[in-house]
């Protein structure tokens, strides 16, 4: 079997699984076991369908069994182990993905033949080097040659926890002693952990999850926060079969019984969040939202501006209420806070350190999960000793992350001594001023350093997911940044009300309205709604195209909270893009009665009675908008269309002159040349038809498009329908 068709095997396995259809799944995992033909794994899948087997004859014959539930789900995770085992084991034999050919490769590049000879070789550093600490005389060369060794031992420590397929006695015990309080190899710690979640990544196995749970209730930061974000994204991937291990769930429960701990799951997942691409309301707009609209009104289609249909302001305004419910709550000040520690400017920084990641320093995997550690060999030369305050102050940067770190260090190497020299002065002169800021943040922020170190670390495995060469061997962990609040970790977080509220309002935030929504939908049907939450589901399903749901639950709001300004326009625009016209205009006039003589409702109110065919009443609006603003070009736009679709073409080629005079569009041409061929102005009618088809990019079927919309208003004016064709051939004429 081909890396291709092992996957696709393994997948539909998985499938089967997850609908509870163990025959078809017991079908195709035997064809994985077939093609690895190693009697392990034949006898096993032998055991699962003997066992199924009696289940269901005892089910057939009506035998009551209490244990029934519990043993379907055993088979069901064993099946799922099973199948997991079998892609390690095949993939290893056939794939050159990058993770596999490293696979087959350690063995015979790693210089320690047991993991108890790799952990006395990573001690002895410790031990020399705190040895080497408490003697007066220098050891420089000594120090050195010891570092290197030690930097040596990395990629092997690393590898050995990343590429196990099992973790036996001996790896479990190095474990151990390195996670162990009294261990001082920090960098260890921290690299195994990544690691480990890099190897549960690749597969899924019950055993190092429990190791990963472990190592969240380490008391050192930076390896529980690794372990923390790490656990959320091996939970997120294989959300659909934790269900089935017992063991995983009581291990959660424990977790999420710790208010620290389940804060800090709430920061890692807003972190998450931030990290995905986000599509823009103007662009939802251009290709979404604005077709519709032209769609369900052909009679103003590119009459006028298309701001006057549907401007950005009135689809995008957001109610200036909700700011206030936050701020009253306390929410807000918990939003702000997160949304600073977030990755606001993770595309840009990914675009200035994306070149930098050609260093030969990152040619070894290892240093992609690697820890700011100023003492690095490659790195060292700008912390001496004698520039204590300036490795601070590097260190204690929150605005790069370690990957980051590294790339900055290593470009700075690369200048003149003299341009260093000037660098290194202007870190030192800030040193103390960011150690007082880092002093004051932490006694205002008690958990602030624990936010940054999960905050850079998620960093780094974004640079490492998105810029790494070996990438595209990997799947992508950030594929799984909106997903949280479906998996099995989220539930039992939720269980606190106000942790899923808050994931909410994020998600709502950063305009990610399909997840904001399925939330806001569990809060309605957990708690008692307010007008506020159907406000917020109402513009959700606005924001998603789903006018009539989104008519629905401001209808809701409406009823909960009567006259609100915001939910009548946001009930007229809907309304109006519904084409239900009556409807837009009562609650646009509803809308001028509670707050009168707004321009743009006005305008809208104008736009609905033209859609009705009542030209002299949109008139009478549109001369009044005229007299307030008399420079106003989307006014003159309206006038004109309304006066000539009404027959009331003096008044037409008044304000068309004035548009023509002022800034035109192609559909100020055209109507331009409608109305001059109304007056028998026929040289002047081709003159504004050209013009019209030369800003349309001479593009005659969009030309033709516009024109032959506009034929039964120019009938109604009295051209002859016969002279049309003329009048299109004339125009094509050279």
């Amino acid at each position: 079997m081909t890396a291709t068709q092992i996957h696709a095997t393994y997948k539909s396995s998985l499938h089967y699984l997850s609908l509870g259809q163990l025959k078809n799944a017991y079908e195709t995992t035997k064809t994985l076991v077939d093609e690895l033909q190693i009697g392990e794994f034949t006898d096993r899948l032998e055991d699962l369908k003997v066992n199924y087997g009696y289940l269901l004859n005892y089910f057939i014959e009506g035998i009551r069994d209490p244990e029934r539930k519990s043993v379907y789900n055993k088979l069901i995770a064993k099946c799922f182990i099973l199948n997991s085992e079998l892609r390690e084991e095949l993939l290893l034999r056939n794939s050159s993905n990058f993770e596999f050919t490293q696979k087959r490769y350690y063995p015979h590049t790693k210089r320690h033949s047991s993991s108890t000879e790799l952990f006395k070789a990573l001690q002895y550093f410790h031990t020399q080097t705190a040895l080497f600490a408490n003697l007066d005389e220098n050891h420089d060369t000594e120090k050195r040659r010891l570092r290197a060794n030690y930097e040596s031992l990395l990629p092997e420590f690393f590898g050995l926890f990343w590429l196990s397929t099992s973790y036996k006695t001996e790896e479990k015990t190095l474990f151990s002693k390195v996670m162990d309080l009294n261990y001082p190899g920090w960098l260890e710690k921290s690299l195994l952990v990544s690691a480990l979640t890099l190897n549960l990544w690749r597969t899924f196995d019950e055993t190092k999850l429990m190791l990963l749970f472990d190592a969240c209730q380490s008391t050192n930061q930076t390896v529980k926060q690794r372990a923390l974000v790490g656990l959320c994204f091996v939970l997120f991937k294989y959300n659909r079969f934790l269900p089935f291990f017992p063991s995983v769930r009581n291990r959660l429960v424990l977790l999420g019984d710790d208010n620290h701990t389940v804060e800090n799951f709430h920061n890692i997942i807003i972190q998450l969040i931030g990290t995905a691409e986000t599509d823009k309301i103007t662009k939802k707009m251009q290709e979404e939202i604005l077709p519709e609209v032209m769609k369900i009104s052909p009679l103003l289609k590119d009459k006028m501006d298309t701001d006057s249909i549907l401007s950005s302001e009135d689809w995008a305004e957001e109610n200036p209420a909700w700011q206030d419910i936050l701020e009253k709550s306390g929410v807000n000040d918990k939003l702000q806070e997160l949304t600073e520690l977030q990755m606001e400017g993770a595309d840009v920084y990914m675009s200035t350190f994306s070149m930098l990641k050609s260093f030969p320093f990152f040619s070894v995997f290892t240093h992609w999960f690697l820890p700011f550690d100023g003492q690095f060999s490659s790195v060292n030369e700008l912390f001496k000793m004698d520039d204590k305050n300036l490795l601070t102050a590097f260190v204690r940067n929150n605005v790069m992350c370690n990957s980051d770190k590294y790339s900055f260090c290593l470009s700075i190497l690369q200048m003149p001594e003299s341009q260093r020299l000037m660098l290194k002065q202007s870190f030192k002169m800030e040193a103390e001023q960011l150690d007082e800021i880092t002093k004051d943040e932490a006694i205002l922020t008690p958990d602030l350093a624990s936010k940054n170190i999960s905050k850079q670390y998620i960093q780094d495995l974004f640079r490492f997911f998105k810029l790494n060469p070996k990438r595209t061997d990997f799947s992508d962990m950030f594929a799984y940044s909106l997903v949280s609040h479906r998996s099995f970790l989220f539930d039992i977080l939720a269980i606190n009300a106000e942790f899923k509220s808050n994931i909410a309002e994020y998600y709502f935030i950063k305009n990610h309205y399909k997840q904001a929504l399925e939330l806001f939908s569990e809060i309605e049907h957990d708690t008692a709604p307010s007008a506020a939450l159907y406000q917020k589901i109402g513009y959700c399903y606005q924001q998603s195209s789903q006018l009539p749901k989104a008519l629905e639950a401001y209808l809701k709001a409406d009823i909960i909270q009567p006259d609100d300004n915001w939910t009548i326009r946001k009930l007229a625009l809907c309304y109006r893009l519904s084409g239900n016209f009556e409807k837009a205009l009562e609650y646009y006039q509803h809308s001028d009665f509670l707050k009168p003589n707004q321009s743009t409702i006005s305008l809208q109110i104008g736009h609905c009675l033209l859609e009705l065919r009542r030209f002299k009443e949109a008139l009478k609006i549109y001369y009044k908008l005229d007299s307030e603003d008399s420079e106003n070009p989307k006014v003159w736009r309206a006038i004109t269309w309304c006066a000539y679709v009404s027959g009331n073409i003096q008044k037409a080629e008044y304000y068309v002159n004035k548009l023509i005079d002022d800034k035109p569009t192609a559909h100020d041409y055209l109507n331009a040349g409608h109305i001059a061929w109304c007056q028998h102005k026929l040289t002047d009618t081709i003159n504004f038809y050209i013009k019209s088809l030369n800003l349309k990019q001479d593009n005659w079927d969009l030309f033709l498009e516009s024109f032959n919309e506009d034929k039964p208003y120019l009938i109604a004016n009295g051209i002859d329908a016969d002279e049309i064709p003329l009048m299109l051939d004339a125009l094509r004429t050279p």
